[in-house]
């Protein structure tokens, strides 16, 4: 008759309890430095193209400007000018308005850890 298996006991569960924990905690850090760098690249995408659209529209609003005011030069020059940095005013001030409603509103950064992180304790809590 053989002896019954043997328990690894108190010590052997809690070393492989804590590795366990150290794994999700790395792996969960792992998907934190993902998104961080992920989300980094976004932004810098998006403020390249940003600084290279405002160059061309930079550009272009000029030189409309300039051709509208040669255009009507010798009748309402002044009228077209005011009628043109109103036009500016108004949408730089309703530009401003839409960026600061975009910029309170929440975003989805680390959206993916933070589900990840509910999902694990859900987990916990079936446990239990």
């Amino acid at each position: 008759m053989s002896p019954p298996p043997s328990s690894p006991g108190l010590f052997a569960s809690l070393r492989k309890l804590l590795s366990t924990t150290l794994e999700i905690a790395q792996v969960r850090l792992a998907l934190l430095a993902t998104e961080f760098e992920r989300e980094k690249l976004r932004i810098f995408d998006a403020v390249l193209w940003l600084g290279l659209s405002m160059l061309f529209l930079g550009v272009g609003v000029l030189l409309a400007s300039g051709f509208l005011v040669m255009l009507f030069w010798d009748s309402h020059r002044l009228a077209t000018l005011g009628v043109l940095a109103g036009l500016y005013l108004g949408g730089g001030i309703c530009l401003l308005w839409i960026a600061r409603r975009r910029l309170q509103s929440p975003g989805g950064m680390l959206e993916s850890s933070l589900s990840e992180l509910e999902r694990d304790r859900a987990h916990l809590d079936v446990v239990k």
